[in-house]
């Protein structure tokens, strides 16, 4: 499959996925989460998946083979992941960790997948030992805090883990980012944000009166603010959807779900004019667990506790026939995002536990007040990736 239609699939997904989330359970709710670490979760349940299940997999994440999806991470991750090179701009990281019952071994085939397209670190613990559980949690835990520069620092508990887990794996995105254009601090000023319920809050808004990258369209603006770049072509810009209506952000995000490529068809281009502009900052930690979500969209087969048809489930992740009685008990995803004068700091890990068993006519001059609740997306223009969606409902929470 070609890089840019893979890109789009993998958009598809994480717009399927973030609509469900925001107009669910948490529309009234800050959130943030990593469309692309959920999207590496999937990929690698597919590497070691078979029959129906690899079949859901592959329809859920929008992929014709395993081999497109390996192409797209093997492609992606050298692209908009430099690692230690001094390339300058925002600092991002992507890690992967998988942790396996020692009496177990990861197939060669697998483990050459994880190993060399999804760059993951690979131990072998003891998850069947009372003793050893809270030292495999901790060792977990600790590479999650060092992953995301401490912003996360706790992945998994003892209660957790149990006799029954078999396999964890885990994967970070962590991003650090400068505004091309800082705010400055000395304009931040308190004003009022409304809430959906008609409600108030006092909080710090950034302002300036700098041309900004903003474009008006029927029922809602959207504004991008651009990363300072590096030393090679990636850029990366924060982009905000902005409803007109204090109460619209719920008819905004069904909006987005029913039009094919919105956020590509909707992002600003050209710098104008702003008169009135305001930012609110915000810290959001946001902590939900998948599977139940998942399984509303369809995608049932890898979490069912029951016994496998010969060929379905996982039994290309181990080298046993213990592989064929896997199941994924739950997916959790962590994050956190702060955004201020100066930039944002992102961090998201996702975790998954295996058992056994149309534009308007622009004024000279544009408002741009977000004083009440708005969409937000961290893109990667070059490639359109997303790597950060959330809802900010109330800023003064966090």
């Amino acid at each position: 499959m070609e890089f840019r239609q893979s890109i789009k699939n993998q958009t598809g997904f994480s717009i399927t996925f973030a609509t469900h989330l925001l107009s669910k359970k948490f529309q009234n709710s800050n959130v943030v989460f990593s469309p692309l670490s959920m999207h590496v979760i999937l990929s690698l349940l597919a590497a070691g998946s078979e029959g129906r299940t690899l079949d859901q997999l592959l329809a859920f994440l929008k992929a014709g083979t395993t081999n497109d999806l390996n192409s797209l991470y093997s492609q992606l991750v050298p692209l908009i992941f430099p690692g230690g090179s001094p390339r300058g701009g925002p600092r991002l990281l992507f890690a992967n960790g998988v942790w396996v019952e020692k009496t177990l071994s990861l197939k060669p085939s697998f483990k050459n997948i994880v190993d060399t397209v999804y760059k993951a670190s690979c131990n072998q613990v003891d998850f069947r030992s009372k003793k050893a559980v809270d030292q495999v949690a901790s060792e977990i835990n600790l590479w999650t805090k060092k992953q995301t520069n401490g912003l996360i620092k706790k992945l998994v508990s003892v209660k957790e883990i149990d006799k029954f887990t078999m396999l964890i794996i885990a994967n970070v995105v962590y991003f650090k980012g400068a505004w091309n254009q800082k705010f400055d601090r000395s304009d931040t000023k308190d004003s009022d944000f409304h809430l959906l319920d008609g409600r108030k809050v006092r909080v710090p808004f950034m302002t300036s009166k700098k041309k900004q990258f903003v474009r008006q369209h029927i029922g809602f603006k959207v504004l991008g603010l651009p990363y300072s770049r590096g030393q090679d072509k990636r850029q990366f810009t924060m982009y905000f959807f902005l409803p007109d209506a204090k109460d619209g952000l719920q008819s905004l995000i069904r909006r987005i779900d029913s039009t094919n490529d919105f956020f590509y068809r909707h992002i600003p281009h050209k710098k104008v004019e702003v008169g009135k502009f305001l930012i609110p900052k915000f810290k959001i930690t946001f902590d939900f667990e998948a599977s139940q979500m998942l399984k509303e969209l369809g995608l049932v087969l890898p979490f069912e506790n029951l016994p496998f048809k010969d060929g379905d489930g996982f039994p290309e992740m181990v080298d046993s026939s213990l592989g064929k009685k896997l199941y994924v008990s739950s997916i959790h995803h962590k994050s956190f995002l702060e955004m201020n004068e100066y930039g944002t700091e992102a961090a998201a890990v996702s975790r998954k536990k295996m058992e056994l068993l149309s534009s308007r006519y622009m004024p000279k001059k544009v408002d741009f007040v977000a004083d009440h609740p708005f969409l937000f997306v961290i893109r990667e223009d070059v490639t359109g990736v997303l790597l950060f969606m959330g809802q900010v409902i109330n800023p003064s929470i966090g």
